[in-house]
């Protein structure tokens, strides 16, 4: 959101585009795969978990998130081109959606609620 506000091509605008592209590809990225894999090593060992509806609703916001993170990896990309396509408000709102999905996420493990889908 910050990124926003600067001027293309400055100094600040180079350090901005630095900070994203190692928060993409030494945090955000590493941090998405290792979630697949244990992901996948927990769903083999327990297969019983994708007959649970709180697991396919706690996938289907891990999901969510993933494609949250490819949008970033776009914005990212317009940035990189200076493009300051959308405003300032757009991204403080955006900023929230993975911390909103993964409270979610997080709530859904641990209370495991019994949902009755008809």
């Amino acid at each position: 959101m910050y990124h926003n506000d600067t001027k293309n091509f400055s100094e600040m605008d180079e350090t901005f585009l630095l900070m994203e592209y190692r928060l993409l590809n030494y945090i955000m990225t590493p941090a998405l795969l290792v979630t697949y894999v244990l992901g996948f090593i927990l769903l083999y060992e327990n297969t019983y978990f994708i007959n649970e509806n709180y697991f396919l609703i706690k996938l289907f916001l891990v999901l969510c998130l993933t494609i949250f993170h490819f949008y970033l990896y776009v914005l990212y990309k317009d940035f990189k081109k200076g493009y300051r396509i959308k405003n300032t408000k757009f991204y403080r709102i955006i900023n929230e959606i993975p911390t909103l999905l993964m409270i979610f996420i997080i709530i859904l493990i641990l209370v495991k609620p019994n949902f009755q889908i008809l």
